[in-house]
């Protein structure tokens, strides 16, 4: 999620964690604490997509979080002995409990967040909520907001505190939901008859949880669609993309290309730009404009050869954005360029 949300997100925890017994400090440790972990992206691991993989990993991990919170809770409490006491256990709580919900939300966006590394090699990608969704931020902020201008020696002072995480925390109950009941629309619309290799992600688009980006991979080929719960009884309408995954012959085996596949569990397409292939993840963006494009391979006179990979930066198209409210309600608004699969 965003840097935003997560502050907020870290100091509401905190402050419900040990508000009473710390004050308003504890939401300034939470702030802290719930936006560590994104602080990995300013450490180079070598190259873009090292850095795009690895992000999200060892500093997401349930298990290192485990393992670094003691120190950081051995250093707080020997800090704030002289303020608060020995308060050892209830530090330890509040920076675990940080650091972990702030783990557990990215793992409902579509990036990728790698909870169990390095036990296991699996990234959460569960796609409820867009990285930005102020109907999940709001809650907390206002909830927190509330809180911390309150006496904390007054005992209801936590409650608005404690509401905000509760609807919040519903809100994300609320994605899981509608996620789930728009796969079963998504399966059952679909353009092409499935077979075992056939994927579908569906991702709300930003902002909102009410309207549904549908992406469909099979055989070489991906298909886009966008569906909204206000859509009744109107089924998602596919446009075909050729995913041109022939272009990556020769190289596939490359270990940016095999990390890529990977990371986007396979929703990538692949173009040919300068001579150079382009490897994007189709997850992330809008037709045809995605956010993260790496070039991965030089196409020389005879074969095509591994290259260090670079980032290539797309055009920005606002444009789809501006639509999304208007296509909530109105089924018949597009999203969809024109460009399609060649028949």
């Amino acid at each position: 999620m965003d840097s935003v949300t997560q502050i907020v997100l870290g100091a509401a925890v905190a402050d419900a964690t040990a508000g009473k017994q710390f004050g308003r400090k504890a939401a300034l440790y939470g702030a802290i604490f719930g936006t560590l972990p994104d602080l990995d992206v300013l450490v180079p691991l070598g190259d873009v997509v090292s850095d795009f993989t690895y992000h999200r990993s060892a500093t997401h991990s349930l298990f290192m979080m485990l393992l670094v919170t003691p120190l950081f809770a051995w250093l707080l409490n020997k800090w704030q002995s002289t303020a608060v006491g020995n308060q050892f256990w209830r530090w330890f709580c509040l920076v675990y409990f940080c650091l972990s919900t702030h783990a557990l939300l990215d793992s409902f966006t579509v990036y990728g967040t790698q909870i169990f590394w390095p036990l296991i090699d699996y990234s959460a990608t569960w796609s409820t909520v867009f990285i930005i969704d102020p109907l999940y931020t709001l809650p907390l902020l206002i909830g927190l907001s509330v809180s911390l201008l309150r006496h904390k020696n007054n005992g209801d002072s936590g409650k608005a505190n404690t509401i905000g995480l509760l609807i919040s925390t519903a809100y994300l109950c609320w994605s899981g939901f509608v996620k789930l009941y728009v796969e079963h629309i998504a399966w059952n619309s679909l353009p092409i008859k499935p077979d075992p290799s056939t994927q579908v992600l569906t991702t709300p688009t930003p902002f909102n949880t009410f309207l549904w980006r549908v992406i469909v991979i099979h055989d070489n080929s991906y298909y886009d669609s966008f569906y909204s719960i206000f859509d009744g009884e109107a089924k998602p309408v596919f446009t075909p993309y050729p995913q041109s995954k022939e272009l990556l012959t020769g190289i596939e085996n490359s270990w940016a290309v095999e990390r890529l596949s990977w990371f986007t569990k396979g929703f990538y397409r692949v173009d040919i730009e300068d001579n150079q292939v382009i490897l994007s993840d189709i997850r992330m963006g809008l037709e045809p404009h995605y956010v993260f494009n790496f070039a991965v391979g030089q196409i020389g006179a005879e074969k095509i050869t591994p290259i260090k990979p670079r980032t290539v930066t797309a055009p920005r198209d606002f444009s789809s954005i501006s639509k999304i409210w208007d296509r909530i309600w109105d089924p018949a608004v597009t999203l969809t360029p024109n460009t399609k699969l060649s028949d």
